[in-house]
């Protein structure tokens, strides 16, 4: 990992993901689908349910991003992934049903300890987001999650999901600062690996506790949660 000093000495951007790294979808999204789930009369564990929608929701992204074709908005691809999860488990449902669960994620709301930290992180550094979500949901999602970040920034402008190369870099450019000047922040292994490839700095926030892959683009720290970022950064 790279020397705090130096790293404080470089950065002047924190760039973080929005979903599961500032706001807890995991657990937003359990709570939605706690009460859904136990009115289909489904046997299915709430948590588990919302794994299986995230993880097919990411392997949708990820297919759409090597199309080459037009970027398919979040939002579809979300309606696309709850429906084929429903569709697998034998949950009947209808389109009405599938939107609002997709809405849910748009009134998702910030881990605890993340609103104290980021407002320390923010008296030395500039803050933004760049999100898989669309400009509305993003928009939308502001008065839920309360941080007054200096920009949020959609992969929509760079026409590809995260992890792709040209969403780190569209945003880089979009905060006119050079990309080894910010430090991207995510809980997820995928995204830091991306913006390590892209030329960002990158802190993995390990809520998890998993190990992080040996890849050739390792995380420039690892922390437990962002109070620990702050701490260190701030």
């Amino acid at each position: 990992m790279t020397d705090i000093a130096t790293l404080k000495a470089e950065i002047t951007l924190c760039m973080f993901d929005q979903y599961g790294t500032v706001v807890d979808m995991q657990g937003g999204l359990r709570a939605v689908a706690a009460p859904f789930l136990k009115a289909k009369g489904s046997t299915i564990d709430p948590n588990a349910f919302v794994t299986w929608w995230r993880r097919t929701h990411f392997e949708n992204s990820m297919i759409d991003a090597l199309l080459d074709h037009p970027h398919t908005p979040y939002r579809e691809i979300g309606h696309l992934s709850v429906r084929q999860v429903m569709d697998r488990a034998g949950i009947r449902h209808t389109e009405d049903e599938v939107r609002a669960l997709v809405a849910a994620i748009e009134r998702l709301t910030c881990f605890p300890e993340v609103p104290a930290a980021l407002a320390r992180l923010h008296t030395r550094y500039k803050l933004a987001v760049l999100s898989n979500g669309d400009p509305d949901m993003l928009e939308a999602a502001k008065k839920y999650h309360g941080i007054p970040f200096d920009a949020v920034i959609s992969v929509d402008e760079a026409n590809a999901f995260k992890p792709h190369r040209a969403t780190y870099l569209m945003a880089a450019r979009r905060m006119d600062t050079p990309p080894h000047r910010i430090l991207f922040v995510a809980n997820h292994e995928f995204d830091c690996v991306g913006a390590k490839a892209a030329g960002l700095r990158t802190a993995f926030v390990d809520r998890r506790r998993r190990p992080f892959a040996r890849w050739p683009h390792q995380p420039d720290l690892i922390v437990k949660d962002m109070t620990e970022l702050a701490e260190l950064m701030a």
